[in-house]
């Protein structure tokens, strides 16, 4: 486990790069024209050089680096952070953990955090549910080129549409009560969810939606198809 410690650093916004494909990255990361400072881990470290981009800290085992690749993060970063192989977290745990307790972060967004391993997705997407992590769920992001996925805890919400995005779907994380879509394409009103479910395929109706629920958590994506590896635009009222 990465140690950490300190009085934590206020951030509106703080990136984290995972090791997951460049080919699931948004375009705006491609082009290296995402704002905001970064922590880069393991081979996101290396990804976010090669993108002209300095994170803040570089943690990881670095074990799949070559040494040419290892030695430009420890010359380019100030703040690198080589754990053991034998980590008792996933490379998302540990970006997300020194987020946590280092950075008061309003927005915690995780890019690369999806593809590749299935069993990598599953725990990435579990994570939220930690207890250790409870008092982020609100401020946890993960992006791709196809999806925006946040995580809500009971209470309240309205949520704006992005423009690159048809469809909308409501995940919940075990039992969650009084799960309410008024002003959505479908509707539910308050309804106890016994299990996990996706309620996919939803969409907005206008540039705004809302939900509410009293217990669990939920996760909502927005997330678009891809016409001849092209993201399309959505005009809902054309």
């Amino acid at each position: 486990m990465v140690k950490t410690s300190g009085t934590p650093q206020s951030l509106e916004r703080l990136n984290i790069l995972v090791g997951g494909p460049q080919s699931e990255w948004p375009d705006d990361l491609v082009r290296g024209a995402v704002s905001g400072p970064w922590i880069g881990v393991d081979r996101g470290a290396i990804r976010l050089l090669q993108l002209g981009i300095t994170p803040l800290i570089a943690l990881g085992d670095f074990d799949s680096s070559t040494d040419e690749e290892f030695g430009r993060v420890r010359k380019a970063v100030s703040d690198l952070r080589q754990v053991g192989s034998a980590k008792d977290e996933t490379d998302t745990q540990m970006g997300v953990s020194v987020a946590m307790t280092e950075f008061d972060a309003h927005e915690i967004v995780v890019y690369g955090a999806t593809g590749g391993r299935l069993d990598h997705l599953l725990a990435n997407v579990f994570l939220p549910l930690e207890p250790r992590y409870r008092a982020v769920v609100n401020r946890l992001t993960y992006v791709d080129r196809q999806n925006t996925m946040r995580f809500y805890v009971p209470g309240t919400y309205q949520l704006q549409r992005e423009l690159d995005k048809r469809y909308l779907a409501f995940v919940t994380f075990g039992p969650v009560r009084q799960l309410t879509l008024p002003d959505e394409r479908y509707h539910l009103d308050h309804a106890d969810i016994t299990r996990p479910v996706s309620f996919a395929s939803n969409e907005f109706v206008g540039d705004t939606a809302s939900f509410s629920f009293t217990s669990g958590i939920v996760g909502v994506i927005q997330s678009r198809d891809l016409k001849d590896n092209r993201a399309e635009r959505y005009d809902l009222n054309a």
